[in-house]
């Protein structure tokens, strides 16, 4: 792995993640299976992704919807119980397959399926199942949305009980994956972590100051089409893995 890389993939996409609440984890995540084993891939992604998110939820405390998250934590642990046991570890080219075909979930009907997580039964539902797809694909920004594109919530306050939602989902990634990751001996040492962790900050940092000034019509186009472009991109290279014969 190339430090100066894995450095610069954190900290443009800890910013967009600050703008826009998803996508940076969507790509990093790309990033990394690029550069690792999946399993150790899993827990890089985990572990910086879980300080992006957290640090994002810090500054934007005040915004966050406390109600909803112990609700979404409840539904969480649910994922938790029914992955007890279960060994799942997608080969590269199904991660990158499930990583495009992730973003698709943000054009379910909005008219049909007028899904809120500032609801108690939503958020027990956004929890178990992000807090799932999370662990099995690595990202759960798109669903995530899905769950939160009718939130009786301004911009700030969706992105921030996002971010708090996902350190959650992450931990849980962790736990899932870090006997594996160890044993493939891939896992980046504990030096480039910390360095990661300190890009990821000052790109959250960044990303919070654009979100001041970005629209609400803006932010809520912008998610759509820029997830949206990043998953036709994964699923183009899953599939090209997948045909040529790559595991």
């Amino acid at each position: 792995m190339t430090p100066a890389l894995l450095i610069l993939a954190v900290f443009l996409t800890a910013a967009l993640s600050a703008v826009f609440g998803m996508a940076g984890g969507l790509i990093l995540m790309g990033v990394l299976a690029v550069l690792l084993p999946v399993p150790a891939a899993m827990v890089t992604h985990g572990v910086v992704q879980s300080m992006s998110n957290g640090w994002r939820a810090f500054l934007l405390r005040g915004h966050i919807l406390w109600r909803p998250l112990i609700w979404y934590g409840l539904g969480a642990g649910g994922a938790v119980i029914a992955l007890l046991g279960v060994a799942i570890t997608l080969p590269t080219a199904w991660l990158f397959i499930a990583l495009g075909l992730v973003p698709a979930l943000v054009w379910i009907p909005s008219e049909r399926f007028k899904l809120d997580f500032t609801r108690r039964v939503d958020a027990l539902a956004c929890g178990f199942t992000v807090t799932g797809l999370n662990t099995v694909a690595g990202v759960s920004g798109p669903l995530l949305d899905v769950f939160s594109q009718h939130a009786h919530a301004d911009r700030r306050a969706i992105v921030a009980t996002k971010a708090a939602s996902q350190v959650a989902a992450h931990a849980v990634k962790i736990g899932y994956y870090i006997a594996p990751a160890l044993a493939s001996g891939a896992a980046p040492p504990t030096w480039l972590l910390g360095l990661a962790l300190i890009a990821s900050m000052i790109g959250t940092t960044l990303g919070a100051r654009l979100l001041e000034r970005l629209s609400e019509a803006s932010f809520r186009r912008w998610t759509k089409g820029l997830v949206t472009a990043i998953g036709a991109v994964y699923l183009a290279q899953g599939l090209r893995l997948l045909i040529g014969g790559a595991s």
